[in-house]
This record gives C-alpha cells, sequence and structure tokens, in this order.
C-alpha cells in the first residue's frame, strides 16, 4: 500500500507517497498522471518516512539542509533506478549535463535515454533530476516546469554563499 500526504512548498504543494520501505514519490501540483504510475494512495498524515520527508523538504527550502537521508523505494526498470542513483551523486548547488550523466553511468552514447529517464524521476528534489541542463548550460524540460527548475537551482546558488 502507498500512503501520501501534501507538503507545501515553495514550488507550490507536492505530494509525497511513500511506503512502508520508503518514500517512493514527490509529485508536483499538476504532474501527468501518466509520467509516475503509482496507482491508489491512501492518507499518510502520520506515516514516519512521510512526516520526515516533509521535514527534510521544509529544511532543503529554509536553505538549512543540502542533502537528504530518508529511505528510498524506487519504482523503475534497471536503467532508469541506475540515473536516477546518478543523480544523487551530484553536489548540491552544482549542474550535470544529460551528457555527463550519460558518461558517469557508463553510457556515454545514451544521453538521450537518460534525459528521458531523468524525465520520469519519481523523486524530484531528493533526487535531484533539476541539476541536469542542456549541454551548453541551459534549462531544459522539467516535471515541475522550467521557473520551478531555476527556483531550486537559485535556492541552491544562494544556499551555497551563506556562511554556515
Amino acid at each position: 500500500m502507498l500512503f501520501s500526504i501534501p507538503c507545501d512548498s515553495p514550488v507550490g504543494t507536492l505530494t509525497l507517497v511513500a511506503s512502508d520501505v520508503g518514500l517512493v514519490a514527490v509529485l508536483w501540483p499538476d504532474d501527468d498522471p501518466l509520467r509516475v504510475r503509482l496507482g491508489p494512495l491512501a492518507a499518510g498524515g502520520d506515516h514516519p518516512i512521510l512526516v520526515e520527508a516533509a521535514r527534510q523538504l521544509r529544511g532543503y527550502f529554509a536553505g538549512e539542509r543540502t542533502a537528504f537521508d530518508l529511505p528510498l523505494d524506487w519504482r523503475g526498470t534497471a536503467f532508469q533506478k541506475q540515473v536516477w542513483a546518478a543523480l544523487l551523486t551530484i553536489p548540491y548547488g552544482e549542474t550535470r549535463s544529460y551528457g555527463a550523466l550519460a558518461r558517469a553511468i557508463g553510457r556515454p552514447a545514451a544521453s538521450r535515454a537518460v534525459g528521458a529517464a531523468n524525465g520520469r524521476n519519481p523523486l524530484s528534489i531528493v533526487a535531484p533530476c533539476h541539476r541536469v541542463v542542456g549541454s551548453a548550460g541551459h534549462l531544459t524540460g522539467f516535471a515541475g516546469g522550467l521557473p520551478a527548475k531555476a527556483l531550486l537551482l537559485a535556492l541552491e546558488r544562494r544556499a551555497g554563499e551563506l556562511p554556515l
């Protein structure tokens, strides 16, 4: 069974989804239901993984958190999971191109396939697909929309400039 809660954020109300194993998805306000297929969701207001995910996301948006420490329950193909795991290696406040991500997983000719897998990343923000940009550094497609992608990257740039 999957559980969900809403989570207010500067990029709109996100829907957090978890199983008893881990966080399954962070969905955008107008997410295409075909992008991340989940099935029925039960209310999970007191689900410990969802409560902790919401707490960590609030810390991220406040500029107090640069990484997430949550159990993850990836749902996808072996290739997608490989790409999504590689997203976790992109440091906070940095970006990588689709080509660089393809090279990082040992598939240098697969930048388009990496882009497709990136677009289906169910764990937006937590697995930072917003840190993947076009080869010339330009912003490219993003499930949350390009304004949200720009906001997330700007938040990380600003937070990186603050003294700790």
